[in-house]
């Protein structure tokens, strides 16, 4: 990913089998947006009246084709059959055409219009296979099944004897008629039944036809405040408007989105409207300078960024309104800039959004009343901070987050706490910059750092963050005194236990990595008696085979723990069944113990494996593990493609008759992955991922209520990786007065986060303890990682250090009143 709108380029990945007759048909998702409309192959042949072939595309939405391709496969291919491509550049308008000219033959006597790119490629005039591809590196599947597996392909018809097509082949053409999608251009992904072979009717992106044909309806001249509307989508989209002017105000350069921004130095007297306009030229540099007057004509588009595997139809993201297809005139140069508006701390509404329950598309903007309608009546427009801090550390695609609000629920350390799902930080600003890096360098900043001076440029959105200042000018980077944080080392009586996400840690990993955690365990977290790792992977990391065992991983990891003066650790895991925990392919991840044997010792009880559930059993009056390592209900549906709880019975201390039992459950629930964005056109944002988080908790609740019913003395510690905040339904689901406690909600509101995303610094780590030794705790969250742009882990480790109990209340109260009084 780079500074621009980031667009994935995906491999074609297919066998190269050769099909057999009868073989399956594609089955791909139908396209909601680019499809292919016509395909016609005659040209230039006997009888034809066109002289080129063509392929023809539309789209009922805006797309850009840069990067993208059409690809030709002849119609019953061999084993050495090759797809021969013809790169895209551009995009396809809301409602219009775009014209790919092939190959021209020696007959015929009409030219094509204009196409809007040009190949070289013969289609055959009677039955091929076309492919419209997000990428422009040849496929390579030769079946219909294998074509139906590749993700970049967009669209596909396969006509005439075809064998790789969608369902059944469309009809066959001739010299004289194309296959053409219906008049509706939707697409069942069934080739028979979308196209029909008919006079061929090529048309570009201008409305242009063979001969001379009627263009599309003359351009409405307008001005930008006209185009950008009242609302979220432009009342001009898919028309083509001309001579709106504007005084261009920065430039993208580089990348595969470039173009420039221009402003209306004469806004209109409504708060709703942008003054201010993108002007997409795809990967050509447009040729005008900052300070130029122009007037500009193009068709007016929605871009919409997409993730991977998204459409227009399905992204929750916003889109950005821009001119495509633009022609412009100079009219002078060097004039003054409209000025930037100043993001003061009271200047951008603290309420996020309206939350209809759905989408506020279409809803007027109320940019005095929500932040993301202000954002939006201002899409395009210089926007300017001064002596902004830094809430988000710089990441590895040069971009960092900074607040217009510094006081808007600020951490001890210079963050923005996010504390309910109702207050989320308006104030953070995305930083990106335009200013090439040959000239300055983007600032590495860390959280509480500054950018003094002034910081300003227009308002873009990208899917990554949401609304972005890209900076024509940059404030100087003036570093604060952020460092890692150190705990205290436990007491002789205190049990110290840690939870730690190591962000997909395998022997693939340089030794830099195992050194780096490993001093973070010795030094910042003083060597705990118990550690719980999240994301260890298997003994070759993500190379995607049978391998399941992480023995390599953590005796290189415990290494390197002694070699940094640590204890020489023991641990205990649980081999997963491969590919059946998620996380990176390939790479098994679970959580493990590791735990000082010299401070406690394991109860190892046979048994325990991927699919047998740990159950609690009572012994004496007290609980105990059924097996020791456990996974608890690790074949319950919850757990599919997710991580499986790990129980262990611990004894504190190692030896001797005051030995205390402790159970410790290590967790890492479901990611957020598949959850809409703060930043999205649909609010309140929908949690999908949600749902898969609270089942897992019940199912750990389940347990620990089996536990505390055995045991009502047990000392139990819930820890890890639960993917959600303390308020969160998961979380809340396993906090209970008669169960569970969170020593975190002692802390100061401001110091709960263990993780910084988009610069709201939150929390996704936990350790949860037994309420009756909620008072005997003492909870550290240990920052070394989140807020800084150098991380040896995306998270922060965090440590709880507690006396056990022995299960008789009176000796219990003396020994904690005792330790209180010995400090």
């Amino acid at each position: 990913m780079t500074l621009h709108r980031r667009r994935t380029t995906l491999s074609a990945l297919a066998g190269t089998t050769l099909l057999v007759a009868l073989a399956p048909a594609a089955t791909a998702a139908p396209s909601t947006d680019a499809v292919i409309a016509e395909v016609y192959g005659g040209g230039g042949n006997s009888g034809a009246a066109l002289t080129t072939d063509f392929v023809e595309l539309t789209s009922p939405t805006a797309v850009s084709l840069d990067g993208w391709s059409v690809q030709y496969l002849p119609a019953s291919p061999s084993p050495t059959s090759k797809w021969q491509v013809t790169k895209l550049a551009g995009s396809i308008a809301a409602g219009k055409r775009y014209l790919v000219a092939q190959a021209k033959g020696s007959g015929g006597t009409v030219a094509l219009p204009t196409p809007d790119a040009t190949g070289s490629t013969n289609l055959s005039g009677t039955g091929g296979t076309v492919a419209l591809v997000r990428s422009d590196q040849a496929l390579t599947c030769l079946t219909a099944a294998d074509c139906a597996a590749v993700p970049v392909i967009r669209d596909l018809v396969g006509f005439g004897s075809a064998v790789v097509r969608e369902g059944s082949p469309a009809p066959a053409a001739s010299n004289t008629t194309s296959v053409a999608r219906k008049a509706t251009p939707v697409d069942n992904d069934d080739n028979s039944a979308d196209f029909v072979a008919g006079e061929p009717t090529p048309e570009n992106s201008k409305g242009e036809r063979p001969g001379g044909g009627e263009p599309g309806p003359a351009p409405e001249k307008a001005r930008i405040h006209q185009i950008q509307g009242t609302t979220r989508l432009s009342p001009f989209v898919g028309k083509q408007v001309a001579d709106v002017p504007g005084v261009v105000t920065a430039v993208r350069t580089f990348g595969s989105s470039r173009g420039f921004w221009f402003q209306d130095p004469e806004p209109d007297a409504d708060p709703r409207t942008s003054e201010g306009l993108f002007v997409f030229t795809g990967t050509t540099t447009p040729d005008v300078k900052v300070g130029d007057s122009v007037l500009v004509a193009g068709n007016v588009a929605e871009f919409y960024p997409l993730a991977s595997g998204e459409t227009v139809a399905t992204t929750a993201n916003q889109s950005i309104t821009q001119l495509t297809g633009a022609r412009w005139t100079v009219r002078s140069a060097g004039n003054a800039l409209p000025a930037a508006e100043v993001l003061k701390p009271d200047t951008v509404p603290v309420a996020l959004a309206p939350s209809p329950g759905g989408n506020i598309e279409s809803l007027d903007l109320e940019p005095a009343k929500y932040a993301l309608d202000f954002y939006e009546s201002r899409e395009g427009m210089r926007l300017r901070l001064d002596d902004a801090r830094v809430v988000g550390p710089t990441d590895g695609f040069n971009a960092l987050w900074v607040t217009s609000k510094p006081d808007q629920n600020r951490t001890p350390r210079g963050g923005s706490n996010y504390q309910s799902y109702v207050d989320a930080n308006t104030g953070r600003v995305k930083i990106e910059s335009l200013i090439p890096f040959a000239e300055r360098p983007f600032p590495i900043a860390n959280v509480g750092d500054q950018l003094t001076g002034t910081t300003e440029g227009p308002l873009d959105y990208s899917r990554f963050g949401g609304y972005v200042l890209q900076a024509s000018t940059l404030g100087k980077h003036v570093a604060g005194p952020l460092a890692p944080e150190t705990t205290r080392k436990q007491r002789t009586h205190e049990l110290a236990t840690a939870t730690y996400n190591v962000e997909n840690l395998s022997t693939k990993d340089a030794q830099a990595k195992f050194d780096r955690l490993a001093t973070g365990v010795v030094r910042n977290l003083a060597a705990p008696d118990i550690v719980a790792l999240e994301e260890i992977q298997d003994d070759n990391g993500p190379t995607n085979d049978a391998v399941v065992s992480a023995e390599q991983t953590l005796r290189r990891f415990t290494d390197a723990v002694a070699a940094a003066g640590g204890p020489r650790y023991e641990w205990r895991q649980i081999n997963p069944i491969d590919d059946a925990d998620g996380g990176q392919p390939g790479g098994n991840i679970r959580v493990a113990f590791l735990f000082n044997p010299l401070r406690v010792s394991f109860v190892d009880r046979p048994g325990g494996d991927a699919v047998t559930p740990v159950k609690v059993e009572r012994e004496r009056g007290r609980a105990k593990l059924s097996v020791s390592p456990g996974r608890v209900a690790p074949t319950d549906p919850a757990w599919q493609a997710s991580r499986k709880p790990l129980v262990g019975e611990f004894r504190f201390p190692a030896d001797g008759p005051l030995q205390r039992s402790v159970f410790v459950v290590a967790n890492h629930f479901n990611s957020k992955g598949g959850d809409q964005p703060l930043h999205g056109r649909i609010q309140p944002p929908v949690r999908s991922s949600e749902v898969q988080r609270v089942a897992q908790a019940k199912l750990v609740r389940g347990f620990v209520d089996s536990l505390m019913k055995t045991d009502r003395n047990a000392n139990l510690v819930v820890l890890g990786d639960l993917n959600d905040y303390v308020f969160s339904p998961a979380v809340q689901t396993l906090i209970d007065p008669n169960a569970l406690a969170a020593p975190m909600d002692r802390l100061p509101v401001g110091e709960r986060y263990s993780y910084v995303y988009e610069g709201n610094s939150q929390t996704l780590d936990h350790i949860l303890v037994g309420s009756k030794l909620l008072k005997r705790t003492n909870l550290d969250v240990v920052h070394i990682n989140a807020e800084f742009h150098d991380q040896a882990s995306d998270h922060d480790p965090q440590v709880v250090r507690f006396l056990p109990r022995t299960g008789i209340d009176w000796l219990d109260d003396l020994e904690h009143l005792l330790y209180g009084l010995l400090g």
